[in-house]
């Protein structure tokens, strides 16, 4: 379904009830529109803050992604077509892609953990468990610090020198992003078990610090209650929604520029202060006090294909910009030259896509002094947005392994992989 106005929808659908605990996304669409100028996009984007009925899914300069309750299409259409706004479905019923998500119950997929299907919180910390008990030599327990809920954000390092240069990976900050945590785990195994020589330099060379989950209440309550769930699950006092956005948390301009949310009720709610969310606090407490061994940050996310680099609160360029670009684009390069022709874009977060303030990715670089530090937004474009089949699991994590392989590569032949201190 596809057009230059919206001015009718085919029909209404009914959402359907369910007797499970979770929601369901029973005919809920997402709609690709066009949008013209920044005046039309902000439109859109207002219409998410009512989150019963419309959830943003993407927005950049030229057009928005946003999932739809059956019950306002009509409103929906009203608006786009008083704008003459072109749309085209990509997702005509998100409950399809959720159940088709469901694993198939197998003797493979209960006796060992793999990367043909997505997994919940504990499986993935049985595997780290597995992972430290198998590799002790070269392994280590990461403490994060404890989620509202009271979970543990557990990470792993990876070392197979002392005073190598580090490389720190959070991911799954947002809890809707499974691919994140799946690539993360991917990627871990692949540092301890690859016979690649070009892999086998990537893992020995470098520390590596990795946490597959960093948001854990919100991670596992998109596995037991609502899929599409992205904040937090901490309470906001005198208001009837729950959680902020962690991207937006952190203490680096802080809701500076339209770059985040003052609205409890929004996808991108910023927090009532810095670091307000004990998560992001946690992690931000962990990074300084390892900063003197870090190099680079990479924070996984979905969806969209691009590595954004910082700045987000301002659209003037970083000092380092021209190399942050070289290094990006030898991602793109090295992903675009695989049998998939995966094709990744790359620029500052305020410019390639939306004003961002309080993220990790510029906290870090701006308050911490690591200079290479990218959100790298993985698979897809929006065929199936954050609910990423799970056929499509090993591919990205190929294409993620050849990535970082020659970003790692570039920042080392421009000087930024230089241990930053001695043992």
């Amino acid at each position: 379904m596809r057009g230059v106005l919206i001015c009718g929808f085919l029909s209404i659908f009914l959402v359907v009830a369910s007797a499970s605990s979770k929601l369901r996304y029973d005919n809920f669409k997402v709609f690709k529109i066009k949008t013209k100028n920044a005046q039309q996009r902000q439109m859109i984007e207002k219409l998410a803050e009512n989150t019963k009925n419309f959830n943003l899914w993407h927005s950049d300069d030229k057009e928005v992604h946003i999932m739809v309750n059956p019950e306002k299409l009509i409103y929906l259409q009203n608006i786009t077509c008083s704008y003459r706004l072109p749309f085209e479905v990509m997702v005509s019923n998100v409950q399809s892609l959720i159940d088709a998500e469901e694993p198939t119950r197998t003797t493979d997929d209960s006796s060992s953990f793999g990367w043909t299907r997505y997994y919940p919180l504990s499986a993935i910390e049985t595997y780290l468990d597995q992972v430290l008990t198998e590799f002790p030599a070269v392994t280590t327990h990461i403490d994060i610090g404890t989620s509202y809920e009271g979970r543990k954000i557990r990470g792993i390092k990876i070392s197979y020198k002392e005073g190598n240069p580090g490389i720190f990976i959070e991911s799954n900050i947002h809890a809707r992003e499974w691919i994140t945590s799946a690539t993360a785990t991917w990627f871990i195994n692949q540092l301890l078990t690859s016979e690649d020589a070009n892999v086998r330099s990537l893992a020995e060379s470098y520390d590596w610090y990795i946490v597959p989950v960093l948001n854990v209440d919100g991670f596992v309550y998109t596995h037991e209650t609502d899929r599409m769930w992205r904040k937090t699950r901490q309470p906001v006092e005198g208001s009837p929604c729950i959680g902020a956005d962690p991207n937006r948390n952190s203490d680096s301009h802080w809701m500076e520029n339209g770059g985040a949310s003052d609205n409890p009720c929004s996808e991108t709610f910023a927090g009532t202060h810095p670091f307000s969310e004990p998560e992001i606090k946690a992690l931000a407490d962990y990074i300084a006090s390892i900063k003197d061994r870090l190099n680079i940050m990479l924070a996984f996310h979905s969806y969209s294909q691009v590595l954004l680099s910082p700045y987000g609160h301002t659209s003037e360029l970083a000092d380092n910009h021209d190399d942050l670009m070289a290094v990006a684009k030898a991602y793109s390069d090295a992903v675009k030259e695989l049998p998939y022709g995966t094709e990744y874009t790359y620029g500052t977060s305020a410019t390639s896509m939306y004003y961002t303030s309080g993220s990790t990715r510029d906290w870090v670089y701006n308050e911490q002094g690591i200079r290479i530090s990218y959100t790298i937004e993985f698979r897809d474009t929006g065929r199936y947005g954050f609910i990423l089949p799970p056929i499509q699991i090993i591919p990205h994590c190929e294409d993620t392994l050849a990535g970082i392989l020659a970003l790692v590569n570039k920042a080392k032949e421009l000087n930024y992989l230089e241990p930053k201190y001695s043992i």
